[in-house]
């Protein structure tokens, strides 16, 4: 009888433990300090933190919590950046957010020994960036979203709309981790097929606007750029010189097509947004470790073509979307603004 009673007691004691743990971490009325970093001023970055502010906003509204923002931009300047992640800490804010690799780096670094959470945005290779351990189980303080690029299915659409393109234009930022994989993934798909390739790089907006410059001299049959925050903050500055000179620029996201370019793929920076502030609630409210929460991808196959640029190309819109369409999940338009907001 004894044994019984105290199997009895075991089973309630574990089942009361259970219990606990289904209900939700936070309490209404609770407040969380959140740093939130931004690398650079563009339109796909700013687009992720508005949307990461706006489900934050909806979240406090639907369970009666506070999510105090910090936010602060440091326009690539690694001082700049350390600077603004030191004073989050100062701060004691709850968790840091940081968009872009070299942000995601600066802020792994920085709380190493006092293990404040991170949630990063917009890491194209975490794992490549030794970030985390793995997409599924990161390993550490760190977890977030990803804009990983299915680099040979932008390719795969450069030769859909041109069969016969054989000199590809490769523009980047040498410098930024987002540009290695997918950069070397295109000269792979390109070696393969036997088709030239030129390279041209830039660290700053004037130097990329030279690289474009090089690209219409060397008349590279389409130029591709993977999710470089470098390019896409010159994308303004670059689209006229490349439409002008017939040349296509494929790449990879959609705001990229918003500033003028003729083909954005893959990446939809809202929704990457709206699951990044998901994923900050969830590790702040329920406490959730980022060690164990998987980092999140976003290809969603879609091909946004610029109708403007596409008509200064000579293409027809109509012929790109139906030679695109077997190669994507959908097509479809925009035309050029600074920020999505100018489209509202």
């Amino acid at each position: 009888m004894k044994k019984i009673i105290c199997t009895v007691l075991i089973l309630s004691l574990v089942l009361s433990i259970a219990a606990f743990g289904s209900f939700s971490a936070f309490a209404e009325g609770e407040s969380y300090k959140v740093g939130i970093c931004n690398f650079v001023d563009d339109a796909s970055l700013n687009q992720i933190i508005a949307n990461i502010r706006s489900q934050l906003e909806a979240i406090s509204a639907e369970k009666g919590v506070t999510f105090e923002i910090y936010e602060d931009n440091c326009n690539t300047d690694a001082n700049v950046m350390n600077q603004i992640i030191a004073n989050f800490i100062a701060d004691q804010v709850d968790l840091m957010v940081g968009v872009a690799t070299p942000v995601a780096m600066a802020m792994q670094a920085a709380t190493e020994d006092n293990g404040i959470p991170v949630v990063f945005a917009a890491v194209s290779d975490p794992v490549g960036a030794g970030i985390v351990e793995s997409l599924e189980t990161p390993g550490a303080n760190l977890t977030g979203t990803s804009d990983y690029l299915d680099t040979t299915a932008v390719m795969n659409l450069i030769f859909a709309a041109n069969p016969d393109a054989d000199l590809i234009g490769l523009l980047y930022n040498v410098s930024e981790d987002s540009s290695t994989a997918p950069i070397a993934a295109a000269k792979a798909y390109l070696d393969e097929k036997g088709v030239k390739y030129v390279e041209h790089t830039g660290t700053t907006v004037d130097e990329i606007m030279l690289a474009a410059e090089a690209l219409v001299s060397d008349k590279a049959d389409a130029v591709f750029t993977p999710t470089d925050n470098t390019v896409m903050t010159a994308e303004l500055a670059i689209y006229e010189t490349l439409a002008e000179a017939g040349i296509p620029h494929y790449t990879g996201a959609d705001s990229f097509a918003l500033n003028g370019a003729f083909l954005g793929y893959g990446v939809d920076y809202a929704n990457l947004g709206v699951e990044t502030g998901n994923m900050i609630a969830d590790i702040l409210m329920n406490g959730k470790n980022p060690a164990e929460v998987p980092v999140m991808t976003f290809d969603n196959g879609t091909a946004t073509v610029n109708t403007e640029t596409c008509e200064a190309l000579g293409l027809d819109y109509e012929a790109i979307a139906e030679a695109f369409a077997p190669f994507c999940t959908k097509v479809q338009p925009i035309t050029t603004a600074e920020s999505f907001d100018d489209l509202a």
